[in-house]
């Protein structure tokens, strides 16, 4: 525009183009120093999201129909041998260690599926919170929960944060969400993927943090980094891949932690290792908390969700110091078993010459301590 004005005023006088020439040239010039927009991260593909080491296209209908086919077929899953074991919960302890502080002792508690409680740094820490009775958008059909959570959302201690890793039913539940939300003494925090921060905003959930791959957030002594893992996203047919998805880092001054999520097996958990590597000078995770379950059949889940082997193989590409295997004995979710993943573990433990105590399960309900950071094993 200011080149055309110019040749215009070129053809009614010469003394107007001495004015209009230095000013175009300004403009010229201030634009061609206006830096350029930054470029969007790799993961992030016109509007959706994609994963690091592969693009994972979710399956359609027609894939999923033969899966289920297949396995009504060969009449799968099998029953389990025995239900998955549950103890009463140790309530006394996780109150009072709740109430503890800077005494508090590292800890976690296995309330089902992929949904822990993890005590450290003072504060209390939700996973997944997956409290209903079906993983599912109606209360009539979908997936039903075969064991009760270890501790219900009225024994839960005051919750201080709650960690999303995506938003698919059985990890991102709405009642459950709302309840904590609910919570007496205030909501916690919510600690979210890209895109899941106005989800929970429409649901009446001011109190959130949205971060992309890499980005952190502190929440008292706790610094939360949301990392990449190879999953998708969807809760129906037409929002796939439109929000985020990932693992978490929780670093606390007491106890360094990471949470998968939902996972295929990916180069993402040694890079994990490498980023942090120069936060963890004094060790790697001293806890890992990795699915085992809801893998079969490999041809439908392997791009999404790791067998036991390879969450054996997560545990040594992150480092961990132990590895407590979740997602599993809650859900009937696939074509294994619903007891099958602890088997399946002790085989690949064995294989990959991992003791038995450093990639283990517990029974729902039941808590473990840990040692603090630095401790003597």
């Amino acid at each position: 525009m200011i080149a055309n004005m110019c040749f215009r005023s070129l053809r009614r006088a010469s003394a107007a183009l001495a004015v209009t020439l230095p000013v175009a040239a300004h403009a010229a010039h201030a634009a061609a120093a206006e830096p350029a927009p930054p470029a969007a991260p790799p993961h992030h593909r016109d509007g959706e999201f994609q994963n690091n080491y592969v693009d994972f296209e979710p399956k359609g209908l027609l894939e999923l129909l033969r899966w289920r086919w297949q396995a009504a077929r060969d009449g799968l899953p099998q029953p389990p041998r025995e239900p998955t074991a549950t103890v009463p919960p140790d309530l006394a302890f996780i109150h009072a260690n709740a109430r503890a502080g800077k005494a508090m002792q590292p800890a976690v508690t296995w309330i089902g599926h992929a949904t822990v409680l993890a005590q450290m740094g003072g504060m209390n820490v939700v996973t997944d919170p997956m409290f209903s009775q079906r993983a599912s958008p109606f209360t009539w059909a979908g997936p039903q929960r075969l064991q009760p959570p270890g501790l219900s959302l009225a024994q839960l201690p005051r919750i201080d944060v709650v960690l999303v890793s995506h938003n698919h039913y059985d990890h991102l539940d709405e009642a459950s969400v709302r309840a904590l939300n609910g919570q007496v003494g205030g909501p916690p925090l919510f600690v979210v993927p890209l895109g899941l921060k106005a989800w929970l905003a429409g649901i009446g959930i001011e109190d959130a943090v949205e971060l992309d791959w890499w980005q952190s957030h502190r929440a008292g002594p706790l610094e939360i980094v949301l990392t990449p893992v190879q999953h998708w996203s969807g809760r129906h047919l037409t929002d796939r891949m439109q929000t985020l998805w990932g693992g978490f880092a929780i670093l606390a001054p007491d106890l360094h932690l990471f949470f998968a999520g939902d996972t295929g097996y990916s180069k993402d958990f040694s890079d994990i290792r490498e980023r942090l590597a120069p936060r963890q000078r004094d060790g790697g995770f001293d806890i890992a908390l990795i699915p085992v379950g809801a893998y079969e059949p490999r041809w439908f889940m392997a791009p999404q969700h790791v067998n036991p082997e390879e969450a054996v193989r997560m545990h040594l590409d992150l480092g961990a110091e132990r590895t407590l295997g979740v997602h599993w004995g809650t859900f009937e979710l696939s074509d294994e078993s619903l007891d099958a993943p602890p088997r399946a573990l002790a085989r690949a433990r064995h294989a990959l010459g991992v003791p038995d105590s450093a990639f283990f399960v517990m029974a729902i309900g039941e808590t473990r301590t840990l040692p603090r950071r630095g401790e003597a094993q």
